[in-house]
């Protein structure tokens, strides 16, 4: 039985708050006063203006319950029924037009139930308007219900006086079984998302986070919805429970409850046709379009959602876009995009500046016995087409899935590999650093896409879209050891298959073929253990080419560290420089937080702090965040020199030891651009991509003329500009 209550038609916009939660002292409207700050003087309606709105077809349960201001027009209230106390700001001859619509200032044909309203607002054709505090110069129209119950939350994860646990709205990230699930709250980065997806174990940290949230938000029953000024809400059926920022515009939704949906004059989010999103909170600068579902999410500011996307129990970071596809239980860093159809993505981690195919099926098949089962991507995932794997699988940063059905598990612990299903050869194949050899072009293009992109209004959490980073030269560290390893024990096997070597032996061998750059090592095959979860072998390939571009990255991410260190601190030579940075300290383990890159230590740092009770909110964890940012290129710096140190065995950075380095980074560097510019020009000249046009001509008009292409321009540009400089650094050999 539905459960319809009949109640007496004078509690129409009255007892808004059951008496129970109302304190001593006050009545129903005190959270109301508190909310509304416009600071507009309201009076009483006069006699002869209650006649002339009852000619205007207007009714009212209690007319002394209208209050107005002293710039009123009763013309411009028309067809209204009113209840409860309702409150209502200049009213002025004029019209609003947005998008080539024109309507009247004013309230027309609109069911309104204890709200109030900002400065010439046009309200027309609201058939149930109940409890919102509107701003100035909003255009609401065509809108069937828009409503707010005494206990809304507007997406956020807490509960009101009076309501059990059982109904509190969870994200249930990153794993399908709820074992990871957080709890949204307005203002949530991130870090703070995935910070507390971990770390399970830790029941003292697991309650204090749920403690700051709760903090952030009192249990008081009957705010009121709120919309801000000049949003535009037209044609949409249901909105319920909702927090409309400034600027906003919503059309067409079918459905939009419980969401706060952030926007403001520089970062208007809007929402449009077909839409159905609940319990969710959206960013400001968001774009959420054509038949979008989502529901218990968080779309972080500058996000999009269109054509389609499913987004359900996740957490999409900043700057990303996912169209035409499914993501469900999973949280996402920021600048991810996966905006092809049928790709699906299920209870992963993927840690940013990520790009997923169509076709692709990331975590629809489960090894366990339940659906328990996760992904965690590095930065720079891609998988390609119609790519299917199975949890549980963890990947290294940059990694590129060929297209393939993977049968088993995966762990590819090497950054910047091409990983293959070659099924006609029944094993897994992996090409460490494939990006440098094959396709620069696209790696160095999306770290430049990301930062110009990058959108958000608040940089608390700093993100670095370098390719070179410290979380990306550590794993480079652990693969060279790795190729190291694997290397000898395959030159070992051939002379001895049947002898047993100890690691130690193997390394040692790896090393001296590979560090002599001895092409013997070509002709290994060189095999490596827990790859993948299955009986069949890994191969790597391309071993002894990729070992040498690991050890030059390595030198570039110094060199580039150290270049923009002297730049901004105007030293002018190796000698000074030298003597500024002659002590490199140990290499150390980061960590990736939501997208900033931050020291390990001191993400334990943070976490102890926490748990001690030191840091009591999550506006605290924010600062927290912002002086690990304002730390970063500090510590980057003596990462990156640690890193060179612990690669060339030295001890301090001599005036003959940078000078070595800036000359090899040159060398490289036109290497890398050379890259860049051979990897794009194969689309010019492959016959197949050129066969469907009729001539140079069209296809340049089509594509682009190769020789205007911007960003190819821009890294011939700072190539030179960046030579020019180390060679006038290096010529200098002033002490002042």
């Amino acid at each position: 039985m539905n459960p319809i209550i009949k109640k007496p038609l004078s509690e129409i916009g009255y007892k808004f708050i059951p008496e129970q939660f109302i304190p001593k002292g006050e009545d129903e409207y005190y959270l109301r006063r508190k909310q509304n700050r416009s600071g507009i003087t309201y009076r009483k309606l006069t006699h002869h203006e209650i006649d002339a709105l009852i000619r205007n077809n207007n009714t009212s349960d209690n007319w002394e319950m209208i209050e107005v201001t002293d710039v009123f027009s009763t013309d411009l209230i028309q067809g209204c029924k009113f209840y409860g106390w309702v409150r209502i700001g200049n009213l002025e001859k004029y019209f609003l037009e947005f998008h080539a619509v024109k309507l009247r200032v004013g309230l027309y044909n609109s069911t309104i139930i204890s709200c109030d309203f900002g400065d010439n607002v046009s309200i027309d054709n609201v058939h149930y308007l109940s409890h919102y505090i509107i701003g100035n110069e909003c255009i609401i129209t065509n809108v069937h219900e828009m409503g707010t119950t005494n206990y809304a939350k507007f997406g956020n994860g807490v509960l009101k006086q009076g309501e059990e646990e059982k109904i509190r709205i969870w994200l249930e990230v990153c794993n399908e079984n709820a074992g990871r699930k957080i709890i949204p709250f307005n203002g949530m980065l991130p870090g703070d998302a995935w910070m507390w997806s971990r770390n399970r174990d830790n029941k003292v940290l697991q309650q204090k986070f749920l403690e700051f949230t709760e903090q952030k938000f009192d249990k008081l029953r009957g705010y009121y919805g709120k919309v801000g000024d000049r949003t535009v809400i037209k044609s949409v059926r249901i909105i319920k429970d909702v927090w409309i920022g400034s600027h906003a515009y919503i059309k067409g939704a079918n459905k939009i409850k419980n969401v706060t949906i952030n926007s403001n004059e520089q970062s208007s989010s809007q929402v449009g046709e077909g839409c159905e999103l609940v319990n969710g909170i959206i960013g400001e600068g968001c774009r959420v379009f054509y038949g979008v579902k989502a529901v218990r999410f968080y779309l972080s500011s500058h996000s999009q959602l269109k054509y389609g996307a499913r987004l359900i129990n996740s957490y999409l970071g900043n700057n990303a876009t996912i169209s035409c596809c499914e993501v469900l239980n999973s949280l996402i860093f920021p600048a991810h995009e996966q905006h092809h159809n049928n790709s699906f993505l299920c209870a992963a981690t993927v840690m940013g500046q990520s790009n997923i195919a169509a076709g692709a099926t990331l975590g629809s098949n489960h090894n366990s016995r339940s659906a328990d089962g996760e992904l965690i991507a590095g930065r720079g995932f891609w998988p390609a087409l119609s790519v299917s794997i199975k949890h549980n699988t963890k990947f290294a940063s940059y990694t590129l899935l060929a297209k393939g059905d993977y049968p088993a598990e995966l762990r590819i612990p090497i950054p910047f590999s091409l990983v293959s299903n070659n099924e006609s050869k029944n094993q897994l194949q992996v090409m460490p650093a494939y990006w440098f050899l094959y396709n620069m072009y696209a790696l160095a293009r999306n770290a430049w896409k990301y930062a110009d992109r990058d959108k958000r209004t608040d940089k608390t959490q700093h993100l670095d879209y370098s390719y070179l980073a410290p979380d990306t030269v550590n794993e480079i560290f652990e693969a060279l050891k790795l190729l190291e390893l694997l290397t000898g024990k395959a030159a070992l096997k051939k002379e001895n298959a049947a002898k047993h070597y100890s690691n130690a032996l193997c390394i040692k061998k790896g090393k001296a073929l590979l560090t002599s750059n001895d092409k013997t090592a070509d002709a290994l095959e060189i095999i490596a253990d827990g790859f993948e979860n299955s009986k069949r072998n890994t191969v790597l390939m391309k071993v002894r080419q990729s070992y040498h571009i690991f050890q030059e990255l390595i030198a570039v991410y110094a060199s580039e560290e150290l270049l923009y260190y002297a730049k901004v601190n105007t030293i002018g030579n190796v000698i000074l420089l030298s003597k500024k940075i002659s002590k490199p300290g140990k290499r150390k383990a980061w960590v990736n937080v939501g997208g900033q890159l931050m020291e390990a230590a001191a993400l334990s740092a943070l976490q102890k702090k926490i748990v001690s009770g030191k840091i009591k909110s999550w506006n605290a964890v924010h600062e927290f965040y912002a002086q690990q940012s304002d730390l970063y290129a500090t510590h980057k710096l003596q990462h990156a020199l640690a890193s060179y140190a612990e690669l060339k065995g030295i001890k301090q950075f001599s005036k003959e030891t940078i000078t070595e380095l800036f000359t090899q980074f040159l060398k490289t560097k036109e290497w890398m651009v050379k890259g860049i510019y051979d990897s794009r020009a194969k689309d010019y000249s492959n016959p197949f991509r050129s066969m469907v046009y009729e001539n140079m001509n069209e296809q340049e008009e089509v594509t682009g003329v190769f020789a205007e292409n911007s960003f190819i321009l821009l890294q011939q540009q700072e190539l030179k500009d960046v030579k020019k400089l180390v060679k006038a650094f290096l010529k200098n050999q002033h002490t002042r």
